[in-house]
C-alpha cells in the first residue's frame, strides 16, 4: 500500500516549472519523448534537491542546461529522478521511451481500438502525466506547454494536443509533424494527446467577446456520424456558460475525442476533451433519451471544467470537489435549464440517496475534503462530486442567484491561473456579499448524512403554529464527535385542502410570503409562525434544499394532501416516495399492510394522472418506486431478500389498482412520441414506465411489450420492451435477446445495454448468467465500459442477485476484482466498492461479504488502488 498522504502536511513545491517542451515521435508499441522544462526553486526551500517524478519510463538521457550528465549524477529512486545540486534555476531535458501499446491501465498515454486501427490517447488526472515523461507531476505546479507530435501520416493522420495549432507538416518517410501551444498556465493533469485515424464533424461559435471559435468532435468513422448531437449540446454550453455565469472560451479551437476505451466519463483537458463513448456518441437508433441527456450534462460538465478546474485549478488533491463539485452543481443548472429541472432534481436526489447516502453509512465514509489518502483515484466519488455540489447548491441558495454568480466572478478574477483551496473559494463568496462562510467549512471537513428531525405543534388559542427543528450527524470512521452544520431549509405551509398559507413568522420583519429559507445553524432552534387558522401541514426541503435525511413526524393522510397539491414539482415527487416508503417500512417491520395509506396513495396516483399540468417525466418518476438500495440504506441487519419482496409485493400492488389507468395512458401516448425533444422524451418515459407497471399487473401485458419492441423506432421503445420481457420472464425472452444482439452487433454502447439488460435481470440464476454472459464475443476483459455494463450492473444495481444468500455473488464478483487488478487497477477498486455496505447485512451474508474481502486482500500482488479500498471497507486501514 502506498503511504498515507495528509493535508496537514501539505508544503508548496521546492520546485516549479515555468515552461515545458514536449516533442513525441508516436508509435504504438514504442514512443520517444523529449521534454524541456525550464524549473525555478522556491528561495525558502534552497536546500531541497530536484525531484521529478515518473513511473514505467525508460530513462535514455538526462540534460541540464545544454550538458549531458553521466549516471553519477543523478539517481533513479522508486519512482522517482533525483538530480541532486542544483539551485535556483535550470533547463532541464530528458530522453525517454515508452510502450503504450502495453499499457492496460489506461493512465498516461496508451492505444484504443486494438492494434490493427487503434489510435494514441492520453489520460492524465489524476497522477497519469508521470507515466509519460519525467515532470513535477503535482496540481499546484503550473506551466506554460508547448507539444510537438510527430507521426507515420498513414498510421496517424490526425494529431491533436492541448491548445492552439501552431503550425504542422510533412517529414522523410511518409511522416508529419504539427505543434501546439497552449498560452495559459495549465496543470500536468490537464495535458493530452490524441493520434490516429479519426473523422470529425466541425462547427463554430463565436463567443459574446468576439471570439471565433473552431468546435471539432473527432470519432471513428464508423461513429462519427452519431456526434451531431453532441455538437449541438457543446455549442448550447459555450452560450450558456457565457450568460448565466459570463464565462467565454480564450482559445480559437476546442477538440473533443470520442473513444471506446476510457476508465473515466470524460476528461476536460484544454483545448482536448476525451471523451468515452456512451456520454457523447448519440441518434435515436443507438441512444435512449437518458443517453441523449447525459450527453448535454457531461458535454456541459467538461465544457464548464475550462474555468472551474482548469483556469482555476486545485491546490493539492485534497480539494477535489472545488473543481468537481462546483462543475457538477453547474452542469445540473445547464440541464435544468435547458431540459426539466423537476427531473433532474429527482434523479440527483435519487441517485444521492442511492449511493452517497449508503457511502456517508459505511467504513468508506469520507469527508467532502478528506484529511488523508492511500491513493487518490479512490477519492473520485458520489461524496466528492454529488455532496460537494449539494453544498455549493446550498450556498447559492443562501447567497441567491446574483449574489452567487457576484461571487463566483470575484473567485474567478482573483485566482485566474492560479491553485487554490476550498477556503479561497468560500472567501471569495462572502467577500463578494459581505458574509462570512467560515461555519460551511464544516460541511467539506465532515463526513456523514446528517438527520434533520421536525416536529410540529398547532396551538389553536393563539393561532399559532411552531415548527421546530434539530440536527444530528452519526459517527463515521475516524469522526465520532460531530459539530453542528449550517443547513437551509425551504419551506411552505399548506392547509388540509392543499393551499398555500402565508408565512408570518415571529420576530421578522419580513413581508409574509407562501415560502422562505431558514438556515439552521446550531443543534436546535424552534420557529414560531403566527395567524394560521387551522393545524397546518410543513413542507419542508422544498427543491431539497440540503443534502440531509428528513425525520418528519408527518401522518400520512398529510403526505397524500402534499403529493396531491404541491406546488414545488420536487417536493410533490418526494411526498409519494415518502407515501410509499411509509408503506414498505411497515411491511419490513411486521406490521402488515397498511390498507388506509395505501389507498392514500393510490389516490394521489390517480389525482397526478387526472392532473393536466403535470409533467409527463415526473408523473413516470411518481409512478417508480424507490430502489432496493435505497430502501435498504436506513435499516440495519439488512436482508436483501425481505427488501426487494417487500418492494415487489407494493409494486404488483399499485400495478393492479391502477392497471386501467395505466392502460389508456400507455395507449395515448404510444404513437406520440417521436422525436428527441425534451417532450417527445418525456412522453415517452411515461409511456414505457406505464408498459413496465402493466407487464407487472399482468403477464398478458407481454404482449405489448413484444409489439413494442417490434415497431420501435427508437432505442429507448425498444430497450424498454426488451427489458419487460426479460425481467418479466417472457416465454420468447431469449429469441428477443439474441434479435437485439444481432441488431446491434457492431455497436459497443448498445451492446453494452444488452449486457446490461441480463445482469440487471432480479433473480437468484442472474449469477450463472452473468458467468456466462462473460465468455461472450461481445465481452472483453479489457474494456472498462463492458466490465461496468455486465459486472457493476450485477454487483451494484442488483442487490437480490448479488446477496444470494449462498455468496455465489460475492464470489463472482470477487474473482472479476481479482482478474482486472494487475490490468485495469481504477476498474478493480471501483467494482470492489460493491462489498461497502457488509457491516450492516445480516449476520449470514455479512459473514459471507467479509470472507470475499479477506480473499481478495491476500491475493498478491495487489495494487495501490484495490489495496486501500478493502482496507478501508475492512476498517484496517
Amino acid at each position: 500500500m502506498k503511504p498515507v498522504i495528509h493535508l496537514r502536511d501539505y508544503r508548496p513545491p521546492a520546485w516549479r516549472m515555468e515552461t515545458v517542451e514536449l516533442i513525441f515521435d508516436l508509435d504504438a508499441d514504442n514512443t520517444l519523448v523529449q521534454a524541456r522544462l525550464a524549473v525555478v526553486q522556491d528561495p525558502a526551500q534552497l536546500k531541497v534537491d530536484l525531484r521529478l517524478d515518473g513511473i514505467g519510463i525508460e530513462l535514455l538521457a538526462v540534460r541540464v542546461d545544454d550538458r549531458e550528465l553521466d549516471a553519477s549524477e543523478y539517481r533513479l529512486e522508486q519512482d522517482c529522478l533525483v538530480i541532486p545540486g542544483l539551485r535556483g534555476q535550470a533547463l532541464i531535458e530528458t530522453r525517454s521511451r515508452i510502450q503504450p501499446q502495453k499499457n492496460k491501465a489506461m493512465l498516461g498515454l496508451y492505444v484504443s481500438g486494438g492494434t490493427e486501427r487503434g489510435f494514441l490517447l492520453t489520460q492524465c488526472e489524476a497522477e497519469g502525466f508521470r507515466h509519460i515523461t519525467w515532470s513535477i507531476d503535482r496540481p499546484d505546479v503550473l506551466a506554460r506547454y508547448t507539444v510537438t507530435l510527430r507521426a507515420q501520416r498513414s498510421r496517424f493522420p490526425v494529431l491533436l494536443a492541448g491548445g492552439d495549432e501552431d503550425g504542422s507538416g510533412d517529414l522523410d518517410d511518409g511522416r508529419h509533424w504539427a505543434r501546439f501551444v497552449d498560452p495559459q498556465p495549465r496543470s500536468s493533469y490537464l495535458f493530452a494527446l490524441v493520434a490516429g485515424q479519426l473523422e470529425c464533424i466541425e462547427d463554430v461559435h463565436v463567443t459574446s467577446s468576439g471570439q471565433r471559435v473552431r468546435l471539432l468532435i473527432w470519432a471513428p468513422g464508423n461513429a462519427v456520424s452519431r456526434c451531431a448531437h453532441a455538437m449541438d449540446c457543446l455549442k448550447a454550453a459555450m452560450l450558456w456558460d457565457e450568460q448565466r455565469f459570463g464565462r467565454c472560451y480564450e482559445l480559437g479551437v476546442f477538440h473533443v475525442v470520442a473513444t471506446d476505451d476510457f476508465t473515466m466519463g470524460a476528461m476536460e483537458n484544454t483545448g482536448l476533451n476525451i471523451f468515452n463513448s456512451k456520454y457523447l456518441l448519440a441518434d435515436l437508433e443507438h441512444a435512449t433519451d437518458d443517453d441523449f441527456r447525459r450527453v448535454l450534462a457531461i458535454i456541459g460538465h467538461e465544457y464548464f471544467h475550462n474555468w472551474s478546474g482548469n483556469r482555476v485549478t486545485c491546490r493539492d488533491w485534497f480539494q477535489l470537489s472545488l473543481k468537481e463539485g462546483l462543475t457538477v452543481f453547474r452542469e445540473q443548472e445547464f440541464e435544468s435549464d435547458l431540459a426539466s429541472r423537476t427531473l433532474r432534481r429527482i434523479e440527483d436526489v435519487r441517485a444521492l440517496w442511492r449511493s452517497q447516502f449508503s457511502e456517508d453509512a459505511g467504513p468508506l465514509a469520507h469527508p467532502v475534503r478528506p484529511d488523508h489518502y492511500s491513493e487518490i483515484n479512490n477519492f473520485y466519488t458520489m461524496t466528492v462530486y454529488d455532496k460537494g455540489a449539494e453544498i455549493v447548491r446550498m450556498l447559492s441558495t443562501m447567497l441567491g442567484r446574483e449574489g452567487f454568480r457576484r461571487g463566483l466572478d470575484l473567485y474567478f478574477c482573483r485566482h485566474d491561473g492560479a491553485a487554490v483551496t476550498v477556503e479561497d473559494f468560500l472567501a471569495a463568496l462572502g467577500d463578494a456579499n459581505s458574509r462570512d462562510l467560515g461555519s460551511w467549512l464544516a460541511w467539506y471537513s465532515q463526513a456523514g448524512t446528517p438527520q434533520l428531525t421536525a416536529s410540529g405543534r398547532y396551538n389553536p388559542l393563539d393561532r399559532s403554529y411552531e415548527l421546530t427543528l434539530s440536527q444530528f450527524t452519526p459517527a463515521t470512521p475516524g469522526q465520532r464527535e460531530k459539530q453542528a452544520l449550517p443547513i437551509p431549509v425551504d419551506l411552505a405551509l399548506f392547509d388540509s385542502a392543499g393551499n398555500l398559507l402565508p408565512l408570518e413568522l415571529e420576530g421578522d420583519a419580513e413581508s409574509p410570503g407562501s415560502e422562505r429559507v431558514v438556515l439552521l445553524e446550531s443543534a436546535s432552534t424552534t420557529l414560531r409562525f403566527r395567524n394560521i387558522d387551522s393545524k397546518p401541514i410543513a413542507s419542508l426541503l422544498r427543491g431539497y434544499s440540503a443534502p440531509v435525511r428528513l425525520i418528519h413526524d408527518v401522518h400520512w393522510h398529510d403526505l397524500a394532501v402534499l403529493a396531491g397539491n404541491e406546488s414545488d414539482g420536487f417536493n410533490r415527487w418526494a411526498a409519494t416516495d415518502a407515501l410509499a416508503r411509509r408503506v414498505l417500512e411497515d411491511q419490513l417491520d411486521g406490521d402488515g399492510e397498511s390498507g388506509d395509506a395505501i389507498e392514500a396513495l393510490l389516490g394521489s396516483l390517480r389525482a397526478a394522472f387526472d392532473d393536466p399540468g403535470l409533467d409527463p417525466a415526473t408523473l413516470a418518476e411518481m409512478l417508480m418506486l424507490a430502489d432496493e438500495s435505497s430502501l435498504a440504506e436506513p435499516l440495519a441487519d439488512v436482508d436483501p431478500e425481505r427488501v426487494f419482496l417487500a418492494r415487489s409485493r407494493l409494486e404488483s400492488r399499485l400495478s393492479e389498482s391502477l392497471q386501467d389507468l395505466l392502460l389508456q395512458r400507455y395507449g395515448e401516448l404510444g404513437a406520440a412520441s417521436e422525436g428527441a425533444t425534451a417532450a417527445a422524451q418525456a412522453r415517452r418515459r411515461l409511456c414505457n414506465q406505464c408498459l413496465h407497471l402493466l407487464c407487472v399487473a399482468d403477464e398478458s401485458h407481454l404482449a405489448l411489450a413484444r409489439s413494442r419492441y417490434r415497431d420501435a423506432t427508437c432505442l429507448s421503445d425498444r430497450l424498454s420492451a426488451l427489458t419487460c420481457l426479460v425481467h418479466g420472464n417472457a416465454a420468447d425472452a431469449q429469441s428477443v435477446l439474441d434479435d437485439f444482439a444481432l441488431r446491434y452487433a457492431d455497436v459497443p454502447t448498445v451492446m453494452d445495454k444488452w449486457f446490461a439488460v441480463q445482469a440487471l435481470r432480479p433473480e437468484h440464476n442472474t449469477v450463472e448468467r452473468v458467468a456466462s454472459l462473460s465468455a461472450h464475443a461481445a465481452f472483453s476483459w479489457d474494456n472498462p465500459n463492458k466490465v461496468h455494463a455486465l459486472y457493476s450492473s450485477f454487483a451494484l444495481r442488483n442487490p437480490r442477485g448479488f446477496h444470494r444468500v449462498d455468496g455465489a455473488g460475492y464470489r463472482l464478483v470477487g474473482d472479476a476484482v481479482a482478474r482486472l487488478d494487475p490490468a485495469i487497477p481504477q476498474v478493480a477498486a471501483r467494482l470492489a466498492g460493491a462489498f461497502g455496505p457488509w457491516q450492516r447485512l445480516e449476520p449470514v451474508r455479512m459473514n459471507l461479504m467479509r470472507a470475499e474481502l479477506l480473499r481478495l486482500q491476500s491475493i498478491q500482488p495487489v495494487s495501490a488502488d484495490l489495496s486501500d479500498i478493502i482496507a478501508r471497507t475492512l476498517g484496517a486501514a
